[in-house]
């Protein structure tokens, strides 16, 4: 049995954070940063059956051209994803009764799709543009505390990345679901998304403090790293994706994160209109589930 310790329960019956119970959620979650932003999601919807809040988290169930569909806000930072990730998971493949882990055959791989704002790091990725990440790069210390398995090209890229930024720690590298990027990212930009820990600083951005290196965002944009799938560098940068990459490894669920391009930092623009970036990009996904 997982003591109650470890599975916290609210008074309900429901996870923790998330204050949900198993038949709260569907097969496909789409999660969003903003928690404003989980209505601007579900009024597309057709119906909405069930609502929740608790904390930055907050869920819409509903329907969509006859498909049940969850939208869920996580808040930032994959210490956030961290706690979704895995109480999503618990949902779906802990019995809550029993606090014991489903058997192997009887697990649910969730598919879980983030819609969500990025900064572009090249001026060819303009504002404006929709991009589907391919590979996540974490500079968070997420995955000190899991065994995630790296393949030979995620290695290298994270050792070679590693000694261009200087850090003490290597980054983890993570290749999303090619299964959700064929259905839903097609016409959209293709790239690789640096998940930093940090808004300012980690993403190179300067207010009154300076950065301890301050070419470091001309490092990211002219990374590039050669292997036989081609060449590979960064197009963007957020602060979870990373996280839902490693995470939905771990755990064996599909997961794929959409971006909204609203800043470029190459040129120094910021989108007039944010806000219907986003809602773009939302109608293109529902419309393609």
């Amino acid at each position: 049995m997982i003591p109650s310790s470890e599975l916290i329960l609210n008074p309900t019956g429901s996870i923790y954070h998330l204050n949900l119970l198993p038949d709260h959620i569907s097969d496909t979650i789409l999660t969003v940063g903003d928690p404003a932003r989980v209505e601007q999601v579900s009024r597309h919807f057709d119906s909405v059956e069930f609502e929740t809040a608790h904390r930055e988290f907050v869920t819409h169930v509903g329907y969509y051209h006859g498909k049940r569909l969850t939208v869920l806000s996580t808040g930032m930072g994959t210490d956030n994803i961290d706690i979704v990730m895995n109480e999503l998971d618990a949902l779906v493949n802990i019995d809550f009764m029993a606090r014991t882990v489903r058997p192997a055959e009887e697990r649910i791989s969730l598919r879980i799709i983030r819609l969500g704002t990025s900064g572009s790091l090249q001026a060819d990725v303009p504002i404006g543009a929709m991009l589907a990440t391919e590979h996540a790069v974490g500079l968070d210390s997420l995955m000190q505390f899991y065994p995630l398995v790296e393949t030979g090209l995620e290695t290298e890229i994270a050792t070679e990345l590693q000694q261009t930024l200087g850090l003490p720690y290597a980054p983890y590298v993570v290749r999303g679901s090619d299964l959700l990027r064929e259905q839903l990212g097609v016409g959209m930009v293709m790239g690789n998304t640096l998940t930093c820990p940090g808004f300012y600083g980690p993403q190179g951005r300067r207010l009154r403090l300076d950065l301890r290196q301050p070419d470091y965002i001309s490092r990211l944009q002219n990374f590039r790293h050669q292997s036989a799938e081609g060449v590979f560098r960064l197009s963007n940068f957020e602060m979870e994706t990373a996280g839902y990459y490693a995470l939905g490894r771990l755990l064996g669920h599909e997961v794929l994160s959409l971006n909204a391009i609203v800043a470029n930092r190459a040129t120094g623009e910021f989108a007039e209109n944010a806000p219907a970036v986003v809602d773009a990009l939302i109608e293109r996904t529902l419309q393609r589930l």
